[in-house]
């Protein structure tokens, strides 16, 4: 009966007025809980709204944000890409310069044909005696080299193409060369692995007091500061390369030479060399079909557009008696030395010979074939080559430094030491590669 009664009782206050108390509290809190839910509803709206005005700004940007692929991945997709397509990958931002593309039967010319070169340079170099001969009395040389006008894909690229060329010039100041160091295309058919020739053509008939254009690509070292070019041996030659007779007129391979370091007299022989060579580089249908052309007739190519070196060999094949006389393939030292088969020695070198040789003992030049620093793709890890680049280098730099007491304190690492203390006598130091005050000839190599 108790229960009852308060049973009872609960139900009379709840009917009149405590039970509306209660429902206050609930409408109360119900609002609560919706203005709370708006609130939510309005944030989410507005990070939704700046997630997608970010995701705009950043597609705006060409893919400025966070890549969706791994580097390395993206890195392989380009090689692959490129090898597919069989395209050299430093033209094709050049694809934009051209405003027609040659047909297959369109004669190409890089300029108006010269015919009496020879005649033209002797006249003008009876006319200007003073700048004939260089100040030793040797034949001018005029190194070449260059790179693309746009900023590397690798950040590291721009690097290394700054070391490269202050490597050259070093060289050049030590061996009395002059050096041009180009960034224009000068001809926008001729691109990539053929963008050379106009540009050497170019500089033969604007300079004609150089006797030699030498020619070296831009991931080529000179590692051995102290050789000197033994351009008596070549008074009967136009056209110097590293390469081997027996790879090319026996077993036709399309690496019987390479085109990465070559001298190239200035005369009319080499002119019209050029002019029967450069008909297979204009870019599109020509260098395409050359390409198929060349990779059916010699021995190892891969199936890709033509290039230049292959171009060469196939020239020399086909026309042997009229420009291989005048051919000196190279191999007596390193014109041109493979880095995969040199990198690896330098300590075994520094430690058994001395800078001089220019072949395998202490090797003249050191070529990053299949490296692409500046590029997005290579036939090697970039992580290797530029290991190594900057160890070739280092290696040529040592040689420089060594003028002045110091060296890098490793090959891997630009930091360097000092090798000699200073003294109030300094032109008593013996400077023992000779090459602070050069007398150079073959017959002042250092013998240590």
């Amino acid at each position: 009966m108790r229960d009852n009664g308060k049973k009872s009782s609960l139900s009379v206050r709840s009917a009149h007025g405590v039970s509306n108390g209660w429902s206050h509290n609930r409408g109360s809190t119900k609002g609560k809980r919706i203005y709370k839910t708006l609130n939510n509803l309005k944030i989410t709206l507005l990070c939704g709204l700046v997630t997608i005005l970010v995701l705009r700004g950043t597609i705006g940007l060409g893919g400025g944000g966070v890549p969706s692929q791994d580097p390395n991945e993206m890195l392989q997709d380009s090689a692959d890409a490129n090898l597919m397509e069989g395209k050299d990958a430093d033209a094709q931002d050049e694809d934009d310069e051209i405003e027609f593309e040659r047909e297959l039967n369109d004669t190409y010319s890089i300029g108006p044909k010269i015919s009496d070169w020879n005649e033209q340079r002797r006249a003008w170099l009876m006319e200007n005696p003073e700048i004939a001969e260089s100040s030793d009395g040797k034949p001018r040389i005029l190194l070449v080299t260059g790179s693309p006008p746009k900023p590397c894909d690798n950040p590291a690229g721009d690097h290394y193409l700054l070391k490269a060329i202050k490597n050259k010039i070093d060289y050049c100041r030590l061996h009395n060369i002059e050096i041009f160091y180009n960034l224009a295309h000068l001809d926008g058919e001729m691109s990539g692995y053929w963008s050379k020739l106009p540009l050497i053509r170019k500089l033969m008939v604007s300079h004609p007091e150089f006797e030699w254009i030498w020619w070296m690509d831009s991931d080529a070292i000179i590692t051995d500061m102290v050789f000197e070019l033994p351009l008596e041996k070549y008074k009967d030659y136009n056209f110097i390369l590293h390469g081997w007779e027996k790879e090319i007129y026996e077993k036709i391979s399309w690496v019987g030479l390479n085109t990465g370091s070559l001298l190239i007299r200035n005369c009319q022989w080499s002119l019209d060399l050029i002019d029967a060579w450069a008909p297979m580089g204009p870019k599109g249908k020509v260098r395409e079909e050359a390409g198929k052309v060349l990779t059916e007739a010699l021995a190892g190519r891969p199936a890709f557009e033509a290039d230049d070196q292959s171009a060469l060999i196939y020239l020399l094949l086909k026309q042997k008696d009229l420009w291989g006389g005048k051919v000196y393939l190279e191999n007596s030292y390193y014109l041109h030395g493979f880095w995969v088969a040199i990198v690896e020695k330098y300590d075994d070198v520094m430690e058994n010979y001395h800078p001089g040789y220019g072949d395998e003992r202490w090797p003249f030049v050191t070529h990053f074939v299949g490296c692409k620093p500046c590029g997005s793709y290579g036939d090697y890890p970039v992580e290797k080559c530029l290991k190594e680049m900057e160890r070739s280098f280092n290696f040529g730099d040592n040689q420089i430094l060594q003028m002045y007491g110091f060296q890098h304190r490793t090959l891997a690492t630009f930091k360097v030491k000092r090798t000699q203390n200073d003294t109030d006598h300094p032109l008593e130091i013996q400077d023992d590669l000779n090459l602070l005050h050069p007398q150079f000839g073959q017959s002042n190599a250092v013998s240590l």
